[in-house]
Formats: structure tokens, C-alpha cells, sequence
């Protein structure tokens, strides 16, 4: 994932700061508990395409 492009991207729903979750190939917002998926490189921003992250993920994530 592009350190520049990670700058500039925020969650779509509260555009609060995302965290890069390499292992999982996601980014995820803490604030509204959701992963945004990447695929083949690319983002994919959509609310209805993001999962629920759950606490414990959260904790794992610092």
C-alpha cells in the first residue's frame, strides 16, 4: 500500500484517520469499527462493503 496514498484517505462515513492492517489487507477505522477492504491494490471505500471490526481487533491494532 502507497504511504502517500495512506495520507490522504480517510474513512467515508465520520473522515476520521484509517489504520493499515497489512496482515489482513484492510484499512480500518477505529471510530466507526470498519474494515475497508483492498483488493488487487485498491482501496475499496463503500460503507456497504466494509466489515465490523470487533473490540478485540481493535485492541490488537494499538
Amino acid at each position: 500500500m502507497d504511504h502517500k496514498l495512506l495520507e490522504i484517505l480517510v474513512c467515508p462515513v465520520c473522515k476520521g484517520p484509517l489504520v493499515y492492517d497489512r496482515e489482513r489487507q484492510e484499512l480500518i477505522c477505529k471510530a466507526d469499527r470498519l474494515a475497508y477492504p483492498i483488493r488487487d491494490d485498491i482501496p475499496v471505500m463503500l460503507e456497504e462493503e466494509a466489515r465490523r471490526v470487533e473490540l478485540d481487533e481493535l485492541e490488537r491494532l494499538g
